[in-house]
C-alpha cells in the first residue's frame, strides 16, 4: 500500500483543512480475509448493518476481491474510486462519512494528551479500543455506526450497490494498515493532529507546572502556535518528545557492495601491516554488510535464526569459498594449519551447508544411543523392499555403500549428507536432506 499526502487550500470535495491522501489499487485479495484489525471489522459491520441489499454486498466483496477497485483517494468526509464491471464498464463511486465537528476535535484530542499511551499507540497505527470507548464517552464516535455510511455512484443506484460496497470492503484493507485513513476521513489528516496534538502536549506541561497558560511571551517561550521568532522553552520541547513526524522510508538498497577504501599509496605501509590482505578483507565486510542489510530488510527476517558466530577456522574456510583468487586460498590455509587440498575439502563442503556441513567434515562425533537409534530407523525405512543399498557401517555416524564410492554421514543436527571418495579422499558431494535415500539419491549413486 503506498499513500501520498498533499496539502493545499480549496478544491472541489476536499475538506477545509485540504488533507487528501491517494492509496494505489490493491492486488487481488484471494484466500483472506478483507479485515484483520477490530476497527479494520468494525467498519464492515457498520457497512453490513446499513445494507439494504444483501446481494449487492456479497457482489461487491466480490469485486474487491478480485482486484476490480481502482485508486482510492480518502478526503475529509469522503472516500472515492473508479471501480469496473465485469465487462471493464468504469463507474465512478463515492462513500460520505460526517465529519467531526470543531468541539469533538478538541474533545478528543484533549482525551488523547491525558494519556500518553494513547498518542503512543496512535504513532504505531494503532487504535486501541480503550481509546475508542473513552472518546465516544467524551462523545466522539470515531467509527461508523449504522446509517453513516452514505454511497453515491455513476450507475445511478439510489442506495448502496456492487461498486460502493466494492470501495467500502477495499477500505477495510486501508484501514488495517493505517487508522489514521479513518481520521481523515472524518475531518482531520496525520500531520494536522500531530501538529495540534504537540501544541496541546506543551500546553499541558506547562498547566501541570503551574503556570498560567497565557503567559511565554516575555521568556522567550512563544505563543501556542509558535511563531518561529520566539521559540518554544527545552522543558515544553522535552515534554511533546513523544509527538513525532512518521519516519521517512528506508533509502533504496544498493545494487552492490561499496569499494573499500585502496591502500595503494605511494608510502610504504607500516611493519607487519599486509596491505593487500588488509583491501580483501575490508571488501569482504563491505559484502557482509550489503547482506545483512537485504536480510534486516526482507519480509519475516525478525522470525529468522541468527548466524552463528563462526571460529577463526570456520571464518578462514568462508573466505576461501567466497574468493577466487589462488594465492589467498594459500595463505588461508597456511593461517589456520591446513594442507592446500584439506582446504579445497573445507570449502567444497562449506558451499553445500556452511558450518554445519564443515562440522560433518571435520568433526568426528559417535552419536548418543538415541540418536544412533534414529539413524538406524531412518536406513531402514528410507527405501522400498528391493530398493535399499547394501551399507557398511564405519565410525563417527558414518555408512559407506558397499561397492562404490559413496558414504552417508549422520550430522548432529539429524540430517543426512551424501559423501563421495575422490583420489582417495572423501569430501562432500551435496547438501543435506532429512533422509538418507534422498541424500544418496543426490550424488546419484548406483549402488
Amino acid at each position: 500500500m503506498t499513500g501520498t499526502d498533499s496539502d493545499g487550500a480549496g478544491g472541489a470535495g476536499r475538506g477545509t483543512d485540504g488533507n487528501e491522501r491517494t492509496f494505489a489499487a490493491l492486488p487481488p485479495a484471494q484466500g483472506r480475509a478483507f479485515a484483520q484489525t477490530w476497527w479494520g471489522r468494525a467498519w464492515l459491520k457498520a457497512l453490513e448493518d446499513t445494507a439494504l441489499d444483501l446481494g449487492q454486498l456479497k457482489k461487491g466483496r466480490k469485486q474487491a476481491r478480485d482486484g476490480a477497485v481502482g485508486a482510492v483517494s480518502v478526503r475529509p468526509g469522503r472516500i472515492t474510486a473508479v471501480v469496473r464491471d465485469r465487462d471493464g464498464t468504469a463507474h465512478r463511486s463515492d462513500v460520505l462519512l460526517q465529519q467531526l465537528s470543531t468541539e469533538e476535535w478538541d474533545r478528543f484530542l484533549d482525551m488523547v494528551v491525558e494519556r500518553a499511551g494513547h498518542i503512543a499507540a496512535l504513532l504505531d497505527r494503532d487504535m486501541p479500543p480503550h481509546l475508542v470507548e473513552e472518546a465516544a464517552s467524551a462523545g466522539v464516535e470515531l467509527l461508523p455506526g449504522i446509517g453513516d455510511l452514505e454511497p453515491e455512484c455513476a450507475c445511478d443506484a439510489w442506495d448502496l450497490c456492487l461498486h460502493t460496497a466494492a470501495l467500502c470492503y477495499q477500505v477495510a484493507r486501508l484501514l488495517d494498515e493505517d487508522p489514521f485513513v479513518l481520521l481523515l476521513m472524518r475531518g482531520r489528516g496525520e500531520r494536522q493532529l500531530l501538529d495540534e496534538l504537540q501544541v496541546r502536549s506543551a500546553r499541558a506541561a506547562r498547566t501541570r507546572r503551574g503556570e498560567d497558560a497565557g503567559e511565554g511571551s516575555g521568556s522567550g517561550s512563544g505563543d501556542e502556535a509558535g511563531d518561529g521568532a520566539a521559540g518554544i522553552r527545552a522543558d515544553e520541547a522535552f515534554a511533546a518528545r513523544d509527538i513525532l513526524p512518521p519516519l521517512p522510508p528506508p533509502p533504496p538498497v544498493p545494487q552492490e557492495p561499496g569499494l573499500p577504501p585502496s591502500l595503494d599509496t605511494e608510502a610504504a605501509p607500516p611493519p607487519g601491516i599486509d596491505a593487500d590482505a588488509l583491501e580483501f578483507l575490508a571488501a569482504d565486510a563491505a559484502g557482509r554488510a550489503l547482506r545483512l542489510l537485504v536480510d534486516a530488510l526482507s519480509a519475516g527476517h525478525e522470525r529468522q535464526p541468527l548466524d552463528r558466530e563462526l571460529t577463526p577456522g570456520q571464518d578462514a574456510v568462508r573466505l576461501a569459498a567466497s574468493c577466487g583468487d589462488p594465492l589467498i586460498a594459500v595463505r588461508l590455509a597456511e593461517g589456520t594449519g591446513r594442507q592446500r587440498a584439506e582446504l579445497d575439502l573445507a570449502v567444497e563442503a562449506w558451499r553445500h551447508g556452511g558450518a554445519a556441513a564443515l562440522a560433518v567434515l571435520e568433526e568426528e562425533w559417535q552419536p548418543e544411543p538415541e540418536a544412533l537409534a534414529r539413524a538406524k530407523a531412518d536406513l531402514a525405512g528410507a527405501w522400498e523392499d528391493g530398493e535399499r543399498p547394501q551399507v557398511r557401517a564405519g565410525v563417527a555416524g558414518r555408512w559407506t555403500v558397499v561397492g562404490a564410492d559413496v558414504q552417508l554421514r549422520y550430522g548432529r543436527d539429524g540430517r543426512w549428507w551424501p559423501y563421495r571418495k575422490v583420489r582417495g579422499r572423501w569430501g562432500a558431494a551435496g547438501p543435506s536432506a532429512a533422509d538418507p535415500a534422498s541424500a544418496l539419491a543426490g550424488v546419484g549413486a548406483g549402488a
